[in-house]
């Protein structure tokens, strides 16, 4: 699904109806979730190339924890609280995100300027391929709207189960 709008138009349609299939699925986890995720994962991620999409960087920013801020300070050769200053704040949350979207190590050319020093939630994205996934329904259910290798995935497991 090439077309970002057409992802977040059916991805808009199929929300209650995924809402249900992840509810269901929490109260009774099929043992091979995680296989079967992160197998639908890298199935997905065989076709679908993140440098032609870059939608998550565009919409979303990461979670920055104390070891994403010291790893990109010294990157930058920057003190943490320089980094902190210039490219985040802490929302309601008392997390630490970006000031601004899209984010600002994205390239016109969708490459991250900062790949090798990203943050850990960037290195995880989408999350699919994690163990314990049924703890990260809440945010598999918002990534399917921004991610088209989440919604390909859920949508091949609504089949399975």
């Amino acid at each position: 699904m090439e077309d970002l709008n057409e992802l977040k138009n059916k991805a808009t349609q199929k929300k209650n109806e995924n809402k249900r299939f992840f509810e269901q699925l929490k109260k009774r986890t099929p043992k091979n979730l995680d296989e079967q995720f992160a197998q639908f994962h890298d199935e997905a991620f065989d076709h679908i190339d993140c440098l032609k999409c870059a939608n998550c960087c565009k919409t979303t920013g990461p979670l920055f924890k104390q070891k994403d801020i010291e790893r990109l300070a010294s990157h930058f050769k920057m003190r943490p609280a320089q980094f902190v200053e210039t490219y985040l704040h802490i929302d309601e949350d008392n997390d630490y995100v970006l000031n601004a979207l899209p984010c600002p190590f994205l390239g016109s050319d969708n490459y991250c300027s900062v790949y090798d020093h990203r943050p850990n939630a960037c290195r995880e994205y989408p999350h699919t391929n994690q163990r314990k996934i049924h703890t990260l329904f809440k945010e598999t259910l918002n990534n399917v709207a921004i991610c088209p290798a989440v919604f390909e995935i859920v949508e091949r497991l609504k089949k399975v189960y």
